[in-house]
């Protein structure tokens, strides 16, 4: 009894290949129900599996039963098919009449016998044969049955964890390819779209939406959403909501992915963000954190009863974790363009002060002369001349002007009051720390060493900053489809002055011949939209901190500027 009879193995044979040759495990079971019925010359079969989501043992295919019989499902425990689901274990009914458990699906059925779908640790369906004649299987046909099924449940459990493989494949390869997607989104209102377009397409969901979070407000706003065709979009509430009303806000509070099997059920009861849209039946939620603090909630919601599984919530908790990532780097973006925004501002700024020192030391000049030339005139008039009060009057007018070139000048000198004690390593960190989005979004690749010892110098750190700020972008600009930005130190010894150089090295496209002489002239750019006041400020800063800012190579292969500074002392 142990053993199969020889005309099975043919068929054992052939269920078994099923797991290799069929091409999914649909078409698998239609052609194991095949081989089981011709094995007993059965007049109608079915194969039912447990659905997991509503927890019915719904017929997936069948053979010679009325064709609406699969639109019936059972649940466990009901009917023979039922009873051997729940149970685990093989049923033989000799008579169907004399079996209160069983529900005709058939009016000409007159026995059955039905054998369970046994996976590991489980019962997940089964596979039963009818006939039309009383007692048609007898106990060693029911054991022939059994081995049959056993052979089929391995067979359809590998094909089933293939499926799930494939499944999961195509979900991580469509989120690392959304991880790429999402970089290359700089406005925060088409990267939400993508967000939830795509968690609606991973999940085959009817909506995906996604809701900031007002910690201040306590509330809740919906931002983005994507639905299928027919969704109505007046379903959806967008003022904001209070967070002690809000279903999703459980999601938040507990920094967890949230499951919602029944939203007719008592978990949404009241919930004032669900969509008044009766097609929606479950839906998951899982909490953002953008910044370090709860930024929102994404949400997918499915039209039919659905039980997530582990893999599933584990998904939506990467693509959470992706927009929260994404949106991280949309709003550094932001930063960084509003900086640049600033830079340039600064440049022009800092380029009006530079020509109005220029101006007023023009100015001195010529004023210095008539002043001392101004002295001895008027020594010869009396006391009672009118032109003594026409010299006093000009001599306050000179001094007023000698007084406004003063303040000029001294305003657009560099303070010596700002200028402390810092690593240049340090600057440089800060700095590129700055440009960390820009540079991940042009494709730029760093490469830097610390210098050792740290190079230290008296400096204003923040103009240094903007120095290095510029010569970044710069090269930025130089490489538009990516390649490497290197930065090498230096310490060489000048007499008695000990200065550090840091080479910044591009792999662009070089600096035409036509402006290299000219390179460091205010208002000459040699790209549409520059001001031409970047390096000029530069210089002169560098100047003001007796340090200097040079071109070393450039070329079609890379572009190195080095900046120069003196060390201050124990360096």
């Amino acid at each position: 009894m142990n053993e199969p009879v020889p005309r099975d193995l043919a068929a054992l044979y052939r269920i078994a290949t099923l797991a290799t040759s069929a091409s999914d495990a649909a078409s698998a079971s239609r052609a194991i129900l095949g081989e089981i019925m011709a094995a007993f010359a059965a007049d109608s079969g079915s194969v039912s599996l447990l659905n997991p989501h509503t927890g019915y043992l719904e017929i997936v295919t069948q053979q010679g039963l009325p064709r609406d019989t699969g639109e019936f499902a059972l649940k466990l425990g009901q009917g023979v098919t039922g009873w051997v689901t729940l149970h685990g274990k093989p049923l033989l009914v000799p008579e169907v009449s004399t079996e209160p458990r069983y529900i005709a699906a058939r009016a000409k059925v007159r026995s059955e016998m039905a054998a369970p779908l046994l996976v590991p640790g489980q019962s997940v369906g089964v596979i039963n044969v009818d006939a039309d004649r009383v007692n048609a299987y007898s106990h060693a046909d029911l054991a022939r049955l059994v081995r049959l099924v056993a052979e089929a449940s391995r067979t359809l459990d590998s094909l089933w964890q293939s499926e799930r493989l494939r499944r999961e494949s195509a979900q991580l390869e469509t989120l690392v390819n959304l991880g790429h997607s999402l970089v290359a989104r700089l406005e925060e209102h088409d990267l939400l779209a993508t967000l939830t377009r795509s968690g609606r397409s991973l999940f085959d969901a009817r909506l995906c939406t996604l809701h900031a979070h007002d910690a201040s407000a306590r509330t809740l706003t919906l931002q983005a959403w994507s639905g299928v065709a027919d969704f109505p979009a007046t379903a959806l509430p967008v003022t904001p909501l209070r967070e002690q009303e809000s279903m999703l806000a459980t999601a938040l509070h507990a920094h967890r992915v949230i499951e919602y099997q029944n939203l007719d059920g008592h978990g949404a009861h009241g919930a004032v963000d669900l969509p008044g849209d009766p097609a929606l039946c479950s839906a998951l939620a899982a909490p953002l954190q953008v910044d370090g603090a709860a930024g929102g909630v994404l949400t997918v919601y499915t039209a039919q009863p659905h039980r997530f599984s582990d893999a599933q919530k584990r998904l939506l908790a990467a693509l959470a974790s992706f927009a929260a990532g994404a949106l991280h780097n949309a709003r550094l973006y932001a930063r960084v363009f509003q900086s640049e925004e600033t830079l340039r501002k600064n440049q022009t700024l800092t380029t009006l002060g530079l020509l109005a020192a220029e101006i007023a030391h023009e100015i001195r000049n010529p004023l210095t002369v008539i002043k001392l030339l101004h002295g001895p005139i008027g020594a010869d008039f009396g006391p009672d001349d009118p032109r003594r009060r026409d010299l006093q009057v000009i001599t306050e007018k000179i001094e007023q002007l000698e007084d406004i070139v003063t303040r000029v000048l001294s305003f657009a000198r560099t303070p010596g009051t700002l200028h402390s004690r810092w690593p240049l390593e340090e600057i440089l960190a800060d700095t590129l720390l700055l440009l960390r989005a820009k540079l991940a979004q042009g494709n730029i690749t760093i490469r830097r060493s610390a210098p050792t010892p740290l190079l230290m110098v008296e400096a204003n750190k923040g103009q240094l900053q903007q120095v290095l700020l510029n010569l970044a972008l710069n090269a930025l600009h130089a490489m538009p489809h990516g390649g490497t930005l290197a930065f090498t130190w230096a310490v060489e010894k000048h007499g008695d002055t000990t200065v550090g150089h840091l080479d910044i090295a591009d792999t662009g496209s070089g600096i035409p011949a036509s402006v290299q002489a000219r390179l460091f002239e205010p208002f000459l750019s040699g790209r549409t939209g520059g001001t031409g006041l970047g390096l000029a400020i530069a210089r002169r800063i560098m100047l003001d901190h007796r340090g200097d800012l040079a071109l070393t190579t450039t070329g079609p292969h890379g572009t190195t500027m080095r900046v120069t500074l003196p060390l201050a002392s124990g360096s």
